[in-house]
């Protein structure tokens, strides 16, 4: 029996693998006890981040990924709440 996926499931099962990978990339790269294995993991998480990105962005070029815009309001009260915690 073949199953036929859409485009958009595809898609979505990529993107749930690179968050899923991003994350366990991570956890391997803060627990890394040579610095020359964390590069390496370092290096390997931040090419699993820009497939993640192309992907989502990919997804939301063709509608299967809304992201409406924020009001400006509440751009304004996230910064606002995030630098005071930064302090």
């Amino acid at each position: 029996m073949n199953t036929v996926y859409s485009e958009k499931e595809i898609l979505g099962d990529a993107l749930a693998t690179a968050k899923f990978s991003t994350d366990n990339y991570n956890t391997f790269s803060n627990e890394c006890a040579h610095e020359n294995v964390r590069a390496a993991m370092m290096q390997i998480l931040n090419d699993e981040h820009d497939i993640q990105n192309e992907v989502f962005h990919m997804m939301s070029a063709k509608g299967f990924y809304p992201t409406p815009a924020a009001e400006e309001k509440k751009i304004t009260e996230a910064r606002q709440k995030y630098q005071a915690g930064c302090k």
